[in-house]
């Protein structure tokens, strides 16, 4: 049965902006998680704590959340890839809600990104969750190359399910399947989705997924037919990944939120108000929305004021 309400979790001012080349000034991604905040997004991943060697465009995480003045009723989430990058977000003058940590279902993923094995890069986050519990924050887990991996190709329910049950034994709360590289399909979604929900309930479990080979859409509706009610999207469909050649970007939370009020399913978003935050951090970036829904409103808009 299809769910009546969907959270989106708006990952753009840190999935999405992460892979940028230019420097995106503080200001401007500031002023994306306000527009996304009036859009109605209530779920919003602003930044990560890693280092600025790896990630340069997000050195400037702790003059970000101090400068968000959030809206009521929204929570916000960071990445943290080890302690030391939790000590800085516990440190910040904003602390956020919740802390994303992450572990790939591809062994050959997980050695050439971070040189080491999927069990210990799991491990290695278990100091990471009792600290964050310690502070009061929840914390999210991400599975990259659930469905597929750009050194070892297939990757099988088996492995997203291992990387599940040792997510749980280490206390994380929620874990999200995705699609790192964007190649999979509705029933190969299905079938990982099925092993994540064998230990976590509905409401713990979401979906993340790229558009690489046009199937993210497809993909969201296929979790939706589970009952499955939580997505991440990043509005214009910014990013990528940037240890996965070739892999655009993410679903556009334009096109997901047209898809779900198309199906009758609420989600608290004002679509205008979300396709002018989306041209918004585009005109920074000096180019048009990847979302398809996102330049149809605006080539409409367009037209009517010809």
């Amino acid at each position: 049965m299809m769910p009546s309400h969907v959270t989106l979790v708006e990952v753009g001012p840190r999935d999405g902006l992460q892979n940028e080349k230019q420097p995106v000034a503080t200001a401007h991604k500031v002023e994306l998680v306000h527009r996304l905040q009036a859009a109605g997004l209530r779920e919003i991943e602003v930044t990560s704590y890693v280092s600025p060697k790896w990630v340069p465009q997000m050195a400037d995480n702790a003059q970000v959340m101090a400068a968000i003045r959030r809206a009521p009723g929204v929570r916000l989430s960071v990445l943290v890839p080890n302690l030391k990058g939790l000590e800085a977000a516990l440190a910040a003058p904003q602390r956020p809600d919740e802390v994303v940590v992450f572990g790939a279902a591809s062994e050959a993923f997980s050695q050439r990104n971070i040189n080491c094995s999927i069990a210990e890069s799991i491990e290695r986050f278990a100091p990471v969750v009792a600290a964050a519990h310690d502070a009061g924050l929840k914390v999210r887990g991400a599975i990259s190359c659930a469905l597929g991996c750009p050194y070892q190709g297939d990757v099988s329910a088996d492995a997203v399910e291992d990387v599940v049950v040792r997510m749980k034994a280490i206390g994380v709360d929620h874990v999200g399947v995705a699609d790192t590289i964007g190649v999979g399909t509705p029933g190969k979604v299905q079938a990982a989705m099925e092993r994540a929900l064998k230990h976590y309930p509905l409401v713990e479990v979401s979906g993340h997924f790229h558009d690489t080979y046009g199937q993210a859409l497809a993909n969201v509706y296929a979790c939706l037919e589970m009952g499955v009610h939580t997505f991440d999207a990043s509005v214009a469909g910014l990013g990528g990944c940037p240890y996965a050649k070739g892999a655009t970007g993410n679903v556009a939370t334009e096109d997901v939120v047209f898809m779900l009020h198309g199906l009758g399913i609420a989600t608290g978003i004002d679509l205008d108000a979300l396709v002018d935050a989306g041209a918004f951090i585009s005109s920074v970036l000096g180019r048009a929305p990847v979302s398809r829904v996102a330049r149809a409103v605006l080539a409409k808009r367009e037209k009517a004021a010809a």
